[in-house]
């Protein structure tokens, strides 16, 4: 077999370079509907053989006999892995999107490297995926617009953190039709809801008491009654951060969110962008970076930028630029760069993730982490 394939293929590549430009997608429409025609009765070597034909197969084709092929594979169990992965990259995100949405054949590393790398469209077609893993499910929600968002909040099998339906609220709080979807989530978690429905105004609440299912209603009614009851302070303003978030997603984008990036954001005292920027290197939402940055102690926004994969110039940077509270005491500098020193990296990615605020805050507590 690995014989006869090596042939195949070199007398296939011979074809292609000496024939008009059409005879490769004619060679490609027969070679995928053989496969098609026979996919049930081939075993992994087999299978192996097509993928290696049909990946020099589909170089330099044009984009709609490269649709109808993600489409025709899209539901197949045993989709060549090479194929798959090809036409997963693809730059168009109509050839992508098949494969992406259906394929199980697909890695969770293929499908992490795409959500960060390409488009709206590739997001789009992976939020609607039948299990989504909490570690996709956030990159999804710090780089998908509105339609991502919307996909991915009614999206059952989607596995969300708690930072990602932090992150959710945010959008849920703009937009009725996320809140409709998080609302209707049997994992969406009570705070998270209560959060909603006490930022939402009367009219707002009025109107997602009419679009939640039935069986949500009783527990929204209860979160309107729970904060009902009058403060003495006024609730703070939210935050618009979409502009700090293009400006470090294109930096990151061009494999320049770094150090140096961040660094300049704290000497200019560009808040929003050093929010965005740590959101976005820690994976959590702004609304957690926001706090750290204003609490009366600062331990936990080190921990944050430890989990952000800065130095500590940089962090030191951040930390005396900050807009709250004075400069920290010398003594208490020396402390925290000995931890942030000594503390484990995925230590503190997992604390910054699934900690709770009072655990970042609190003044010696890490110590015992290590």
């Amino acid at each position: 077999m690995i014989a006869i394939a090596s042939d195949l293929i070199a007398e296939l590549d011979h074809v292609l370079k000496a024939g008009p430009p059409g005879r490769r997608i004619r060679i490609l429409r027969q070679v995928a509907g053989l496969f098609l025609e026979d996919v049930h009765r081939l075993n992994e070597q087999h299978v192996g053989v097509f993928d290696d034909v049909l990946v020099r197969l589909i170089d330099n084709v044009e984009l709609h006999p490269l649709t109808m092929l993600s489409r025709s594979l899209a539901d197949i169990s045993a989709v060549p892995r090479e194929l798959a992965r090809r036409l997963a990259n693809h730059d168009d995100a109509d050839v992508a999107a098949p494969i992406l949405h259906k394929c199980a054949c697909l890695s969770e590393a293929d499908l992490i490297d795409i959500a960060w790398l390409r488009t709206e469209g590739h997001l789009f077609a992976i939020a609607g995926r039948a299990k989504i893993s909490p570690e996709l499910s956030d990159i999804l929600l710090m780089r998908g617009d509105t339609n991502v968002l919307r996909a991915l909040a009614g999206n059952a099998g989607a596995e969300i953190t708690s930072g990602g339906f932090a992150m959710m609220l945010d959008a849920a709080v703009r937009d009725d039709e996320i809140a409709r979807l998080l609302l209707s989530r049997a994992d969406l978690p009570p705070d998270v809801r209560d959060g909603l429905v006490k930022r939402s105004t009367p009219r707002r609440q009025a109107q997602l008491l009419k679009i939640v299912p039935p069986a949500v209603r009783d527990a929204i009614r209860a979160s309107i009654g729970a904060g009902s009851a009058p403060t003495g302070a006024a609730p703070p303003v939210a935050v618009d951060y979409t502009e700090a978030k293009a400006t470090v997603m294109g930096l990151n984008n061009a494999g320049q969110l770094n150090d140096s990036s961040v660094n300049r954001f704290a000497i200019r005292d560009e808040a929003h962008n050093v929010v965005a920027a740590l959101a976005l290197l820690a994976a959590v939402p702004t609304e957690t970076i926001e706090l750290l940055l204003n609490s009366a102690d600062i331990q936990g926004l080190v921990i944050a930028c430890r989990a952000s994969r800065l130095n500590w110039t940089t962090t030191l940077a951040v930390v005396t630029h900050r807009r709250a509270d004075r400069l920290p005491s010398r003594q208490r500098l020396d402390e925290l760069r000995e931890l942030f020193e000594s503390f484990p990296l995925s230590n503190a990615q997992r604390l910054i993730r699934f900690g709770s605020i009072s655990d970042l805050t609190a003044k010696g507590s890490l110590a015992r982490k290590i």
